[in-house]
């Protein structure tokens, strides 16, 4: 999405002075931000195609800017911290942060997280109901599963979950949240419960399912559907 505006959230200059000049050369306008207040401030007069958000800001945790910009908005957030621990990670996308990448970081993944983050906020506002990934078609409404042409036979709930991830393409989904849509909150913890179906659907749906291709999984985290673009 050449020409979307980006805003940045970071305290510190050196990772200012990286992000704008590659970010500008790939196309990107870039607006900047060193507080969380300045964040907010900058969302609400700017409207961002896309922020990118440190969690560790000198005025207030990143998680409660992201918390007050899902209030706001509904823009794309890719958190980008030094803190690797799961719990963080798992507590950023429970929160509405699309995807998540640690410091220090390759520039060519973050670029790609972000053409995948734009291209989702396109398409939301569009209910995607045909997903294709990898030679399996997902028709969402007509509620069909197809395999290189050959329909796949799913259970109801084996359906909804794929539905489900489908319409989430290329996001990371934390075990609580797939679980509390999918099954309700009864049944937000029960990550083993969510396992033995996630290996059913790709029994059915992967070429291999020892090394699964459309749903893969983010260790600690939960799972991330990849579609073919």
């Amino acid at each position: 999405m050449s020409g979307a505006s980006i805003l940045v959230v970071d305290d510190e200059p050196q990772i200012q002075r990286v992000l704008r000049p590659s970010l500008t050369a790939s196309g990107y306008e870039v607006l900047e931000a060193a507080t969380g207040r300045e964040a907010l401030a900058a969302v609400s007069a700017n409207s961002p195609d896309l922020v990118i958000l440190d969690l560790g800001l000198p005025d207030m945790d990143g998680k409660e800017v992201l918390r007050k910009l899902r209030i706001l908005t509904r823009t794309p957030v890719i958190v980008l911290s030094a803190r690797d621990r799961e719990s963080e990670k798992i507590a950023a996308l429970d929160l509405g942060a699309d995807d998540y990448v640690e410091k220090p970081f390759a520039m060519g993944e973050l670029l790609a997280r972000m053409r995948t983050a734009l291209r989702h906020s396109q398409s939301a506002s569009l209910e995607s109901d045909h997903v294709v990934a990898n030679g399996l078609a997902v028709n969402v409404q007509k509620r069909m599963v197809t395999k290189s042409g050959a329909p796949v036979k799913l259970t109801p709930k084996e359906f909804d979950l794929l539905a489900y991830l489908a319409r989430h393409a290329g996001r990371p989904l934390t075990h609580r949240e797939i679980l509390k849509t999918v099954w309700g909150p009864a049944h937000q913890n029960d990550s083993q419960y969510l396992r033995v179906f996630i290996g059913q659907l790709r029994a059915k749906i992967e070429d291999n399912a020892a090394t699964p291709k459309i749903i893969t999984t983010e260790p600690g985290v939960g799972y991330r559907f990849i579609t073919s673009e």
